[in-house]
């Protein structure tokens, strides 16, 4: 069966049971055992082996080998084998806990349009579809046109503050060139007339005569009392 094929049933068979995170690889690169390797998650015992059952029925069902099935007894990781891709259906905490994507992952397959070329959907889509006989039906459609924006708020805005600043006076200027008096404070006058008052004079000591003798000072020694 061709490897195209083979993994567009593989994926179709997971999404029927609901399969998270379905991941696919390719792997030519990295050994000649296999080309494709497909990664999905189930959030149960039960969904995982419904998910190996319908990738084993789906396949066979398009006249594909199936080579052989291991972990159905507990569900945690159940590998499907197909020969030429390998199928892990896993946990999540067991996904998460062995990474396979990061072994494996260096080549991933988008899974979109390509995928479901072979499918009876994809086959239905690409038809032409016939026109309704209703009139509305058959009319195109008119293409829209951009529309312009206003912004008045942003002009109200301006024009409140152009107003606002006409409204405030124009501060007064002082002429250059000219001296302007200031009249002194009261401090500054008293000031000025405290310095003004002259010191009161001081009259001189009377100087002694040249005749007079010098006074001799007499110190007297009092002699204690004995006891």
């Amino acid at each position: 069966m061709d490897i195209k094929k083979l993994q567009t049933l593989v994926v179709d068979a997971l999404e029927d049971v609901k399969g998270q995170e379905i991941a696919l690889f390719d792997t030519t690169h990295l050994t000649s055992l296999f080309d494709r390797i497909a990664v999905v998650s189930g959030t149960s015992n039960r969904q995982t082996k419904a998910l190996a059952a319908s990738v084993r029925d789906k396949v066979k069902e398009a006249g594909g080998d199936v080579v052989g099935m291991e972990g159905e007894d507990t569900g945690e990781w159940v590998l499907v084998d197909l020969g030429d891709m390998i199928v892990h259906i896993m946990q999540p905490a067991i996904r998460q806990y062995y990474r396979l994507e990061e072994i494996w992952g260096e080549k991933p397959v988008k899974l979109g349009a390509a995928k479901r070329k072979s499918t009876p959907e994809a086959l239905e889509a690409a038809e032409p579809k016939t026109k309704s006989k209703h009139l509305a039906a058959n009319k195109d459609e008119p293409e829209a046109q951009p529309v312009k924006e206003r912004k008045p708020a942003a002009r109200k805005a301006a024009a409140t503050k152009t107003t606002a600043a006409a409204k405030k006076p124009a501060a007064k200027k002082v002429p250059t060139g000219k001296t302007v008096k200031v009249a002194p404070s009261k401090s500054e006058v008293a000031a000025v007339e405290a310095t003004k008052a002259k010191p009161p004079k001081r009259t001189p000591k009377a100087a002694a005569p040249a005749d007079a003798e010098p006074v001799k000072k007499v110190i007297r020694r009092v002699k204690k009392a004995a006891e």
